[in-house]
């Protein structure tokens, strides 16, 4: 008795330290994913074209957190159906880190208001990351739009409602559903003109007079003398443009900065979110970022995850109300 006694005593004891082991080599294990995290090049997908506002900045951020993290961050260009591929194609990745959404909040504040179904959901699909750059845009005409101003141009709507196009990248676009809460509070209407493609060359040709740009666009035509600035969408003027109002300045109650972010597929383990975090927070403090994102005419706008989360609820709320009262949907 007493020695089958002492031998289930040793058994036990053996079980219990096998356990511990067992414990601490997965806590191990963790700590070393946690730490190597990326061991393989990470794929960032980017729901529009190259050399768009998006792609610029993604693959800046991209190339520093490659010298940092010792992985390269591959820009995959997804674009189409107003970033709804690129949003498909993250929401479909496997959850391990090695997919990340460098996404314009357009595709997760204001689609599911326009298109009757999504590929993906805006909130349960995608875990936010950080927030990366605040994106205003400006409103930029022909450079021989008889209006100079963005005064001449609401007085001329005015006095003879949709005689003045605007063209946009399409139905529910960013260009269309600001320049509508634009028009909404300034009491004028101006007449859509969608496009798939070409939009910008047909204002710079004279063919449509008006639409709304984001600065890394804008700014470089600007300066070119191909178009001309009427105003801006944030609440300050910008640094490249101090002689050019804010929309808010001459329509008051107006605010529509775009912003740029940073989300993962659901499901993508807390540990590895943090990192990303963090070293996008690394790189968005780096003064040559502050230059490089100043001269594009963008603000380095990092934030936690939580904040992105808060922010892209308070935005589907703003935005879900423009897109309503304006009856803005897509065929």
């Amino acid at each position: 008795m007493k020695l089958a006694s002492s031998c289930r005593r040793a058994l036990t004891a053996l079980v219990l330290v096998s356990m511990g082991v067992a414990w601490q080599n997965a806590r191990a294990a963790e700590t070393r994913s946690a730490g190597t995290y990326p061991t393989k090049p990470v794929r960032v997908i980017v729901p529009f074209p190259a050399g768009t506002s998006p792609d610029i900045v993604a693959r800046y951020v991209g190339g520093k957190l490659a010298d940092r993290m010792g992985q390269a961050f591959v820009v995959d260009n997804r674009a189409g159906a107003a970033g709804m591929l690129g949003a498909e194609a993250v929401a479909k990745a496997a959850a391990d880190g090695y997919t990340v959404f460098w996404m314009v909040n357009s595709i997760v504040t204001m689609n599911q208001f326009i298109y009757k179904k999504l590929p993906y959901d805006p909130v349960k699909d995608f875990a936010p990351v950080t927030l990366a750059a605040a994106v205003p845009y400006v409103l930029i005409a022909n450079k021989d739009f008889p209006f100079r101003t963005l005064r001449d141009l609401i007085g001329a709507a005015k006095a003879k409602p949709r005689a003045i196009n605007y063209a946009s990248m399409g139905v529910g676009g960013a260009g269309h559903v600001i320049i509508e809460l634009m028009s909404s509070l300034a009491g004028i209407q101006l007449t859509h003109v969608p496009y798939k493609s070409g939009a910008l060359v047909d204002v710079i040709g004279g063919q449509v007079p008006l639409i709304l740009q984001p600065t890394t666009t804008a700014l470089e035509l600007i300066k070119a003398g191909t178009v001309i600035p009427l105003g801006t969408t944030g609440t300050r003027r910008l640094p490249a443009l101090p002689n050019i109002p804010t929309i808010g300045e001459v329509v008051p109650g107006f605010e529509a900065d775009g912003w740029q972010g940073v989300e993962v597929p659901a499901g993508t383990p807390p540990r590895i979110i943090d990192r990303l975090n963090k070293e996008i927070a690394a790189v968005l403090a780096l003064a040559e970022t502050a230059r490089r994102f100043e001269m594009l005419g963008i603000q380095v706008w990092p934030s936690t995850a939580s904040e992105m989360a808060s922010i892209i609820a308070a935005d589907i709320v703003k935005w879900g109300r423009v897109i309503r009262n304006a009856g803005i949907e897509a065929n």
